[in-house]
């Protein structure tokens, strides 16, 4: 039985503000001459323009929606609408699904045991690709700093733009944007031929990075104009380094800020240890070259972080937030493990006027296996399978199951400095991480001792649930300070921030 959500839980999944509208419009049973839930299940037929009714139903384990209507939104007002009227107890129990919703289910889980198929039989290959280099006594692929290759499938999650404060997808190409950029990414990077000429462009891009940097810092911060780092980036493109580029093609909103001059020797510095790093990459620990090569903007295949090691857990849902970057829609969520303690980032990506994925919903839990992409400090993750079932380690002692609070275990603030510490030392151009406070006191321009980001606006809601009181907070970490995500109310729900 799928825990009930809240109505913000459910506004949350609106793409738009017009749709979160349109959906309390038909939020109300007059206007559904059908509507059940079986508790994993919800559906509905809701009265349209036409004759017939559209048709609507959600799969609330994953979640997944469908709609019979004509809207390219996702999910459609009819769906969220149907969910506002569960998560107000307006949709009576049902013991089965009418037969469209039966065949939509059957039809997922069809597609569902295919791409289990596909993983199994890439960590499959894998299997047997890394038997066949100890074999022939060959290193691993993680001894090797410069194996970070493959075509398009690759984001390097680079996490906040700094430059703009604005959570940003790292590079301008290949560099951060699943299945976009491959024009960048120097294409069929199977034969080591390639691999080495794309290498040799990326050193001379970065050494001419190196001596730009010093320039400027020789002659002044105030010397560089837009056009410098407009003309830099684009070298750097043709370079091949599109996650560099993407770094210096924003440090123009660094000028435009307040305190620029510090934050842009900031920004200086970490490209400097950028362009560094990777030229000394043969001399690094295997994790932090892979981290230095992605940073750069080499891609990671999709299919080979799919075959990784999967890491199962009932991961709560902190908090997402949606944003612009390169002519891209993004959406970021953020996952905290309940028994392994581990932090996580799902990305997607959709054109303009496309949906993006709406499958993670603010304050649920799910137990899921989840593979990390490589690295120092690893965050961006993918989800790899889903479970219906209770993890086996939520069982204890005389085979009882443990009841599960709604609110995330959270840290002090000591506790999330000192991750976030490490987390630097792993990966020093890390620049978001998820955090859950517990116990804390939000203030107006503070929360447990970390500033809050300067562009967040008023935390009146966050101020409102506290009272005065100690509450858990999901937040994001970020240099310039922390943005709240979700706190939880007195009755364990989700106040989405």
């Amino acid at each position: 039985m799928i825990q009930r959500w809240s109505r913000d839980q459910v506004l949350a999944l609106a793409p738009d503000a017009p749709s979160k509208k349109a959906a309390q419009g038909v939020a109300t049973p007059g206007k559904w001459s059908l509507r059940g839930t079986t508790g994993d299940v919800v559906f509905g037929e809701c009265k349209g323009s036409g004759a017939k009714p559209y048709l609507a139903a959600v799969d609330l384990t994953e979640p997944a929606y469908r709609c019979s209507c004509p809207s390219r939104k996702f999910p459609c007002k009819h769906a969220l609408g149907l969910l506002l009227l569960w998560s107000a107890d307006e949709v009576p129990e049902a013991e089965a699904v009418p037969p469209w919703t039966a065949e939509w289910l059957a039809q997922r889980a069809d597609r569902a045991a295919k791409s289990a198929s596909r993983v199994d039989a890439a960590r499959a290959e894998a299997a047997r690709a890394e038997a066949a280099r100890t074999e022939a006594g060959h290193p691993a692929a993680a001894e090797n700093p410069d194996g970070v290759a493959g075509p398009d499938g690759f984001d390097s999650a680079a996490g906040l733009d700094r430059a703009s404060g604005v959570g940003g997808v790292s590079g301008a190409g290949g560099g951060g944007l699943e299945g976009v950029g491959g024009a960048h990414a120097v294409a069929g990077l199977g034969g080591r031929g390639a691999e080495s000429i794309r290498h040799t462009r990326v050193a001379a891009g970065l050494a001419e990075l190196e001596r730009w940097l010093a320039d400027q810092v020789r002659q002044g911060l105030s010397g560089a104009a837009e056009s410098d780092w407009d003309g830099l980036a684009k070298r750097l493109i043709d370079a091949q380094a599109p996650g560099v580029a993407g770094i210096v093609s924003r440090l123009a909103r660094v000028r435009a800020g307040d305190g620029w001059p510090g934050r842009l020797l900031e920004e200086y510095a970490l490209l400097n240890l950028l362009a560094v790093a990777y030229r000394q990459r043969a001399e690094l620990p295997a994790e932090l070259a892979q981290t230095v090569l992605m940073r750069v903007g080499f891609p990671v295949m999709r299919e080979e972080v799919l075959a990784g090691p999967v890491t199962r857990d009932r991961w709560d849902v902190l908090g997402s937030r949606d944003e612009e970057q390169d002519r891209l829609a993004a959406r970021r969520v953020w996952l905290r493990g309940r028994r392994t303690g581990r932090a996580a980032l799902i990305l997607s990506f959709a054109p303009p006027g496309q949906a993006l994925d709406a499958s993670l919903v603010t304050g649920t839990t799910l137990d899921a296996d989840l593979v990390f992409y490589p690295g120092a400090s690893p965050l961006r993750a993918l989800v790899a399978t889903r479970h219906r079932t209770p993890e086996p380690s939520a069982v204890r002692g005389g085979g009882s199951v443990v009841a599960e609070g709604k609110v995330p275990p959270g840290v002090t603030p000591e506790e999330a400095m000192e991750e976030i510490a490490a987390v630097l030392a792993g990966d020093p151009w890390a620049d978001s991480w998820p955090i859950v406070l517990a116990d804390v006191v939000p203030e107006e321009s503070a929360l447990g001792g970390f500033p809050l980001h300067p562009r967040i606006g008023d935390i009146w809601r966050l101020l409102a649930v506290s009272g005065g009181r100690p509450v858990t907070v999901a937040a994001e970490w970020t240099p310039r300070g922390i943005r709240p995500l979700t706190t939880w109310d007195e009755f364990e729900a989700a106040v989405i921030l």
